[in-house]
């Protein structure tokens, strides 16, 4: 759990220093569901070559959590919970898992950046987190992603 201290004073110095509205704090996540890869892809926000997110329409639903719309911002954690950046959300489109294409696979930075890993990763990651939460997919090939593109607004090395 992040430390909302913590992440309130970040949100005034990214805000602050980003030219944005402090009072409209966003939300704070992480990316994926161990903290070792929460900082493995962190890393490669902060190194630029992870620009593209993906998240199952089902997790979404399972959280009561709306779609992401062009131009919201989020707080990034890394997998301590300590906020990291500021990311600004750039794009949105919901795809059939097997209809993503290889330009977005390439833009979560992850693996080789190919299609092919893209699909072998999360179609694992995809099953484990939707599993832990009591909801079963039979064909993932046919589940639908979120697929966000997204901007780094502010950053502060740990």
């Amino acid at each position: 759990m992040p430390d909302s201290d913590a992440v309130s004073e970040f949100w005034l110095r990214a805000a602050r220093a980003a030219g944005l509205d402090s009072a409209a704090e966003p939300p704070a996540w992480s990316f994926a569901d161990t903290p070792r890869l929460a900082d493995e892809l962190l890393q490669a926000v902060l190194d630029g070559r992870k620009t593209g997110t993906s998240t199952s329409m089902l997790e979404l639903t399972d959280d009561g959590e709306p779609v992401p719309q062009p131009g919201e911002l989020s707080i990034v954690l890394d997998g301590g919970g300590a906020p990291r950046a500021v990311i600004r959300t750039t794009a949105v489109r919901i795809a059939i898992f097997d209809d993503v294409d290889a330009e977005f696979a390439a833009s979560e930075g992850e693996d080789d950046l190919s299609l092919a890993a893209w699909r072998d990763g999360h179609e694992r990651y995809f099953r484990r987190v939707l599993e832990r939460r009591g909801l079963s997919v039979d064909d993932v090939g046919a589940l639908e992603v979120v697929l966000e593109r997204f901007e780094v607004v502010y950053s502060e090395s740990s």
